[in-house]
């Protein structure tokens, strides 16, 4: 069962626009895009683009909305774009959130 402050540590947080917002480690140069999984309170992913010019960033985005299966636009980088540590909006139902990626342990980290 997961505790109270896993539950609140990204399902309560939202956007001025209403969307989940989510922390994110993003790994660039990766052999392949994917969602690794949770990493502490964070959700690793790692993609193939390069941090260039916003590549990575589309990466990351285009990665967890194929995830999710919603469209590219409903997902945004709110904060980090050059860093590897992100805030990331996503549009989407946190409960759909939850059956594609989990809940996060924020005991492990």
């Amino acid at each position: 069962m997961r505790s109270e402050s896993a539950t609140t540590t990204w399902t309560s947080k939202r956007s001025t626009s209403g969307s989940v917002r989510l922390a994110v480690h993003v790994t660039p140069r990766a052999a392949r895009d994917e969602i690794v999984g949770w990493r502490g309170e964070e959700l690793a992913v790692k993609v193939t683009a390069a941090p260039d010019g916003g590549k990575a960033n589309e990466a990351v985005c285009r990665t967890i909305a194929e995830a999710l299966g919603v469209p590219k636009s409903a997902v945004t980088v709110a904060r980090g774009h050059a860093a590897r540590h992100k805030s990331i909006d996503v549009d989407a139902d946190p409960s759909a959130i939850a059956a594609a990626f989990g809940v996060p342990d924020p005991g492990l980290f």
